[in-house]
């Protein structure tokens, strides 16, 4: 019996041995078969870049001017500057713009001096020259437009008028923004699919991405920024998104 104790003991011993070492290379094969997978997922992966473009129309202009009245008087210079600005609001209603997209800023004050016969300026007052700007903000583009570039015409009325370029804006930028980017990320899928293609492969689902330039140029611009572009100058313009995006590949 002791004999016979002892061999069972050895056999179970040695059973023991086998089934830890069997579990022991399976357990290897399963993680290395786990490696295996998670180092291609961390590794098959195409990195590319999309962009989307699209032609908008600016939705809001913002239009300034300046006009002038000089007088030996400050009174008088003011007095006149008041009559002009009456000219230059009746001008404008006339041409269709609402006064409530009218607002006159405020007055600058210049006092001019006599000079003597070296050119420097005395403290004798020669005259008082005061200025005044009109800003005019409309969703009225068209209409607007056409009035910064009529509004010489003010100087017919004995209005010393002076017009600046407007500048143009796109209200629903935000809307925009979601639109585009969303366009330049399915740019990037099918450059990445195309890409893949003549490798028998195909790209899986999106690992990572990350907005690029998003500006806003005339049209016809290529103008191109690191730090995008917001331009202002132009009615018709051109906006470009861009995204960098990572895909798995199968």
């Amino acid at each position: 019996m002791g004999e016979n104790g002892g061999f069972l003991k050895n056999t179970q011993i040695v059973v023991l041995g086998v089934c830890i070492a069997v579990a022991t290379i399976a357990s290897s094969v399963i993680l290395s078969q786990g490696f295996l997978k998670v180092t291609k997922f961390v590794k098959e992966v195409i990195n590319v870049t999309g962009s989307a473009q699209k032609d908008i129309k600016s939705d809001l202009i913002v239009w300034r001017g300046s006009f002038s009245a000089r007088q030996a008087t400050l009174s008088g210079a003011y007095k006149s500057l008041k009559e002009n600005l009456d000219k230059v609001k009746g001008y404008l209603v006339s041409k269709g713009i609402k006064e409530n997209e009218i607002t006159f800023l405020q007055i600058d004050t210049e006092t001019i001096y006599k000079k003597n016969d070296k050119g420097f300026d005395t403290n004798e007052v020669e005259a008082y020259r005061l200025s005044q700007s009109v800003e005019v903000k409309s969703g009225d583009v068209d209409k607007v437009t056409a009035v910064s570039r009529e509004s010489t015409e003010l100087i017919n009325q004995g209005v010393e008028f002076i017009s600046l370029a407007p500048d143009y804006f796109y209200t629903k930028l935000d809307e925009l923004k979601i639109e585009m980017l969303a366009r330049a990320t399915e740019n990037a899928k099918l450059r990445a699919e195309n890409m893949v293609k003549a490798t028998g492969n195909k790209i899986g689902f999106m690992r990572s991405a990350r907005m690029g330039v998003f500006q806003i140029t005339p049209v016809n611009s290529t103008e191109v920024s690191d730090w995008g572009v917001n331009d202002t100058s132009s009615l018709d313009k051109k906006v470009t998104a861009v995204v960098s995006a990572s895909f798995a590949i199968e």
